[in-house]
This record gives structure tokens, C-alpha cells and sequence, in this order.
């Protein structure tokens, strides 16, 4: 069984399960490269956890990034689709609180995204984290729980 991880913001990650290993790696650049990590992971099997799109990103985020975000997160959903992968949204809220990672208030973003990678990196001890990859990490390890989905 192939099991993905997606966070499909701009700095977003994909965690892969087989086999019992697990890497991580950033989002490609382009779509024709995220298209083929796709289709190499499409053997047998696979599921993949897709971090549901955020509908409201505060008043910080400009609607001309809000709808590139949106572009590429459904970008992500059809070719997962597209290559018959069983495809779980899942509200970013819900593998924070499946893990017990409490909330980002009172925090800066980068205290919360810190925090986030340190989780990861405890976790995974033996995976090289990076911001870009500690949240699809720990979207896969509440999916691989059974906590979410």
C-alpha cells in the first residue's frame, strides 16, 4: 500500500509511505514534476491524505495568492483523482488535533510553523525535515494512526 501525505500550500510537502520507509519532499516547481512523483507512487494500492483547502486565510492573504492556492490545491486533487488514487480530505484543524498539537494561538506563525517541525522531526527522527515538509509528515502520521479518514 502507497499512502501519500499532501500539504498543497505554496510551501507545501508530500510524505510518502512504502514499504514500511517514508520520505519527504517540497512541493515541486512545476506540475509536470509533481505529476510524475505521482504516477511513480501509482502502483497497486494507494491512498492519499490531501490537507482540505483552507476557505478563509485571514485578512493577510491577498485574494490573488488565495486563488493561486486554490488552482494548485485542486490542480493536486485531479491528477490524484485522475491516476485512481482514493483520495481523504482532511481539515488541517483535524490532524493538529488527532496529534495533540493544541492550537497556534498566542503564537506567531513562525513559533506554530517551529513548533510543527519539531513535532515532525520527533517523529521521524531518521527523515530529513524541513518546513516545507513537517506539516505532510504529520498529516501521514495522523492518517497512519487511524485518527483521521
Amino acid at each position: 500500500m502507497v499512502t501519500l501525505a499532501i500539504d498543497p500550500g505554496a510551501n507545501g510537502g508530500i510524505a510518502l509511505e512504502f514499504n514500511g520507509a517514508t520520505t519527504a519532499s517540497k512541493i515541486p516547481e512545476t506540475d509536470g514534476d509533481l505529476l510524475k512523483i505521482l504516477k511513480d507512487c501509482a502502483t497497486g494500492p494507494r491512498k492519499a491524505y490531501l490537507e482540505n483547502i483552507v476557505k478563509y486565510a485571514g485578512t493577510n492573504m491577498p485574494s490573488s495568492a488565495m486563488a493561486v492556492y486554490a488552482s494548485s490545491w485542486g490542480l493536486i486533487k485531479g491528477m490524484l483523482m485522475a491516476l485512481e488514487y482514493e483520495v481523504i480530505l482532511v481539515k488541517p484543524q483535524d490532524w493538529q488535533k488527532a496529534l495533540g498539537l493544541g492550537t497556534s494561538k498566542g503564537m506567531t506563525k513562525t513559533e506554530w510553523k517551529n513548533k510543527l517541525k519539531g513535532e515532525a522531526q520527533r517523529l521521524y527522527p531518521g527523515v530529513p525535515i524541513t518546513l516545507a515538509t513537517a506539516d505532510a509528515l504529520l498529516l501521514l502520521r495522523a492518517a497512519r494512526n487511524g485518527k483521521i479518514g
